[in-house]
């Protein structure tokens, strides 16, 4: 097979969208680094801005203001799947963006239109700078920042089985609570005006209430090889 073939098969670039707890960031994860390819967390990207935002005083409440200091922070994404990082200003934020006090004001902030720009640009730079192929998960891939993706993933689960993840993931959180979270996250994320979360039409919807993450792992990877090859 001639290097440019293997070269178009490697360079798939997948998509993957869905609520919080469906499996996104282990799967997409775990999908980049078995098939050698880069991974982009595009929530953490978010979760960046926002803490930036909180950190220099900006008032979360104020899509004017948040607009105003939108392009301010510069932030990097790392994006070797074993070790993801992520920087603003300089300064390793992997920690810290996923606090609690993050994690309740990232939809607002994100809901902004020029947040969601400036992002969605960063995005595309990086997905098309991942020559070798790149697997993008976050809630308007498939529909807004990379609608020609070779393969779309919607994941999704039901809100008990959601709760009960994010749960494991959270020493001493309660379960009630958790579920009830997700559920106003969903509801602001797919009710905003700017790129809401959404299947895009021709994505692959799985999903993964009653799989184990080894079985989504493995289905996504199912999927990804399977476009390499019609490729």
């Amino acid at each position: 097979m001639s290097t440019t073939v293997e070269t178009a098969r490697s360079s798939v670039i997948v998509a993957i969208d869905g609520p919080s707890g469906t499996g996104k960031s282990s799967t997409s994860k775990a999908v980049a680094a078995k098939l050698g390819l880069s991974y982009l967390d595009t929530g953490a990207q978010y979760r960046a801005i926002t803490w930036w935002m909180l950190n220099n005083g900006i008032d979360v409440g104020d899509p004017a203001e948040i607009a105003t200091a939108a392009a301010k922070p510069v932030i990097v994404s790392g994006t070797d799947p074993a070790a993801p990082t992520i920087t603003v200003d300089g300064e390793d934020a992997s920690g810290p963006i996923r606090t609690q006090e993050v994690t309740s004001k990232v939809s607002a902030v994100s809901a902004v239109p020029e947040v969601r720009t400036l992002i969605t640009e960063l995005q595309r730079s990086i997905a098309t700078a991942a020559t070798g192929g790149i697997v993008v998960e976050g809630r308007d891939i498939g529909t807004t920042v990379l609608p020609d993706a070779d393969l779309k993933i919607f994941l999704t689960a039901s809100p008990e089985a959601r709760a009960a993840r994010r749960s494991g993931e959270v020493k001493g959180s309660d379960l009630t609570a958790t579920r009830e979270a997700l559920i106003k996250r969903d509801a602001a994320d797919s009710g905003r005006k700017t790129s809401p979360l959404a299947k895009a039409d021709d994505a692959v919807e799985v999903d993964t209430t009653e799989l184990t993450l080894q079985q989504v792992i493995e289905c996504v990877v199912t999927l990804v090889e399977g476009k390499r090859v019609a490729a």
